[in-house]
């Protein structure tokens, strides 16, 4: 008698666990935008994408640490590295770091945003978004409109937006987006941006039909990674002492980024949702296009989007 197929809210377990696909197609010359650059995913991806020939922008919220990643990739490869600098908790940064952008870029051929963060407490921004729900949904929206434009006369071209397998946390609440009403829980946080940030790429993809530019999602692997750093000692201590041991290296992360910027097989691939470069079907909730559809109105309203 043969195995049970793994029912699709399990097939993570199997996939976390799968060949991963990889590539060697160059790309060299090609300018990719990197938000979260400096430690973890984003990392990762800068190197492989710098050992691969791209003209890097890395868009960075710590300078220090910026101008080091920058020294470190150029020392490694004859690539140019530039820096833009924004703080994605705070929207008129993301604005800024658009508006440089397109100052200085004629084309974008990939946009990654990477960055992201979790949080075991709520606590809001300065325009009063519940700041996970900021840095992790509405700051790489907001983005990702600004340069799209761009993006699209640049075509072919490719989005990507790390999300995570920790969408099937779910916690979003279209009443409730900031936690007013609700106690604040950080794994429902955490879920609530990375559910509503899926409903908009199927969103964006819809848009995107014809124009040579393709809009995808990834988990980025169960990997060990900065992120949560900011929470406090009990969370760091557990993170470190037990949760880290579980956790691969992000350099897979890195590599399977690279396969999905560069495969020359994606080049068509759309509106999809990729457990490292295995093609992955999200959670229910995640598929939901009458929600989705309300999730991207309401983004635009919130990020200071016109309607149309």
């Amino acid at each position: 008698m043969g195995k049970r197929p793994f029912p699709d809210e399990l097939m993570f377990l199997k996939n976390r666990k799968a060949v991963q696909k990889i590539t060697d197609a160059p790309m060299t010359g090609k300018v990719v935008v990197i938000t979260g650059s400096t430690s973890g995913v984003g990392y990762e991806a800068a190197k492989r994408l710098a050992q691969g020939g791209a003209h890097l922008v890395l868009v960075a919220r710590n300078i220090d640490k910026a101008e080091k990643v920058k020294a470190e990739l150029q020392a490694l490869h004859p690539v140019s590295v530039e820096l833009v600098i924004a703080d994605f908790a705070d929207l008129d940064d993301v604005r800024k770091a658009a508006a440089a952008i397109l100052s200085d870029y004629p084309r974008i051929d990939v946009l990654i945003n990477c960055a992201g963060m979790h949080s075991t407490t709520r606590i809001l921004t300065k325009e009063g978004f519940e700041t996970v729900f900021c840095v992790n949904h509405l700051a790489s929206f907001l983005f990702t409109e600004l340069l799209l434009d761009r993006v699209k006369a640049s075509a072919p071209a490719r989005i990507l937006q790390i999300n995570s397998e920790g969408h099937r946390f779910n916690g979003l609440d279209l009443e409730d987006l900031d936690w007013h009403r609700r106690r604040y829980k950080g794994l429902k946080g955490y879920g609530a941006s990375k559910t509503a940030q899926l409903l908009t790429v199927w969103e964006l993809h819809d848009q995107l039909q014809g124009s040579g530019v393709t809009i995808n999602a990834m988990h980025p692997g169960d990997v060990k990674t900065g992120i949560g750093s900011n929470n406090g000692p009990l969370y760091r201590f557990f993170f470190k002492h037990f949760t880290s041991h579980f956790l691969k290296d992000p350099v897979i992360s890195g590599e399977a980024i690279y396969y999905l910027s560069a495969a020359p097989e994606l080049t068509d691939v759309s509106g999809r949702f990729f457990h490292l470069t295995i093609d992955e079907k999200p959670a229910k909730h995640a598929l939901d296009r009458a929600i989705g559809a309300r999730v991207y109105a309401e983004s635009r309203r919130m990020v200071g989007l016109s309607s149309d």
